[in-house]
C-alpha cells in the first residue's frame, strides 16, 4: 500500500514537471506589434538549452530605418537596449540578414514587453506587449 502510493505520488510529480517544460518549449507569444514603424509580428518567448530566447515570427517587417536594435522592459520599466536588428550583409554581395532570434543576457529577468528602437532617432518604431511578464530562468 505504501509503496503504491509513493509510486503514484512520483507519477504525479513527473507528469507535473514534463508538462510544465513542454510548456515552457511550447513558449508564449506576444501580441502584435504595434507603433510608427512597426505594426506586424510576434515575438515568442521560449527557453532552449536553459536559456531565454525571443523569436520574431515570419510576418514581422524589417523597419525602413538606420539602426533598429531589440529592447526591453521588465516589469519594473527598466529598459535594456540588445543587439541590432539587421545583420549588414558582406560587400552587397548578400541581402541583409535580420536577427529574427535573440537569447536574452543573464541580467534580464523579465520581459514585459519587446520594443524595436531606433538607436539612431533614440525613438521606439513599435513594441510587443505579453499578456504577462515572461519571467526568465535566470532568477
Amino acid at each position: 500500500m505504501t509503496r503504491s502510493l509513493i509510486r503514484t505520488a512520483l507519477l504525479g510529480i513527473t507528469a507535473i514537471a514534463m508538462s510544465a517544460s513542454v510548456a515552457l518549449a511550447q513558449g508564449h507569444t506576444s501580441a502584435k506589434f504595434s507603433g510608427a514603424k512597426v505594426n506586424a509580428g510576434t515575438v515568442t518567448h521560449t527557453v532552449k538549452d536553459g536559456k531565454n530566447v525571443l523569436t520574431l515570427s515570419s510576418d514581422f517587417q524589417m523597419p525602413d530605418t538606420p539602426d533598429p536594435h531589440w529592447q526591453i522592459v521588465d516589469s519594473k520599466g527598466n529598459t535594456f537596449l540588445l543587439q541590432r536588428l539587421g545583420v549588414k550583409s558582406l560587400g552587397g554581395i548578400v541581402k541583409d540578414k535580420i536577427n529574427t532570434t535573440i537569447t536574452l543576457p543573464a541580467y534580464v529577468k523579465d520581459v514585459a514587453k519587446v520594443q524595436i528602437y531606433c538607436a539612431w532617432a533614440e525613438a521606439v518604431l513599435g513594441e510587443a506587449t505579453f499578456a504577462a511578464p515572461m519571467m526568465t530562468m535566470d532568477r
